[in-house]
């Protein structure tokens, strides 16, 4: 699985308050979620990510609480995936369920500049910035996550085992 996009830039303990305010929480829709995510962070972040565009931050991403929106509102505004530092465990398991590629890799989270181009090869880990030509490393995707992930989340990639459609 290959993933390129341009970056947007935050900074440490992003958390899912920041990613989905609590006030949106009153709905589970996904397009209603993209319409506010990060809009305390950047409020002009909804109407400017583009398909494919990658957040990079720093340590600790998505840590306070375990709400599945965080991710949900993420991948619904178009974010291909999410490089940091570290993240927090909650967030981590969530974001694979719901179908969102995350990479933790300390070195690309601190060389990469707001408005880079990059390209990210789940099957290696290797983040290539394509502005700088720099080279980093996360943990590859293992085969059976990518499938997941492909699959749009744990609960559509089940029910697709099971030959069921989801819905």
């Amino acid at each position: 699985m290959k993933i390129s996009g341009r970056v947007w830039r935050f900074g440490d303990n992003v958390d899912t308050d920041v990613i989905i305010p609590a006030r949106y929480l009153n709905t589970s829709d996904p397009a209603e979620l993209a319409r506010h995510c990060m809009e305390d962070a950047d409020p002009e972040f909804h109407a400017r990510v583009r398909p494919g565009d990658v957040i990079v931050a720093g340590k600790n991403f998505g840590c306070g609480s375990s709400r599945e929106h965080a991710p949900i509102a993420l991948k619904a505004a178009g974010v291909g995936c999410v490089i940091a530092a570290s993240f927090a465990r909650i967030f981590y398991r969530n974001a694979f369920n719901m179908g969102l590629p995350i990479f933790e890799s300390p070195e690309a989270s601190g060389g990469i500049a707001q408005g880079d181009q990059v390209e990210i090869d789940a099957d290696s880990g290797e983040i290539r910035d394509l502005a700088t030509g720099g080279t980093f490393l996360a943990h590859p995707i293992p085969p059976f996550m990518q499938a997941l992930i492909a699959d749009g989340g744990l609960i559509p990639h089940v029910l697709k085992r099971r030959g069921r459609a989801a819905g």
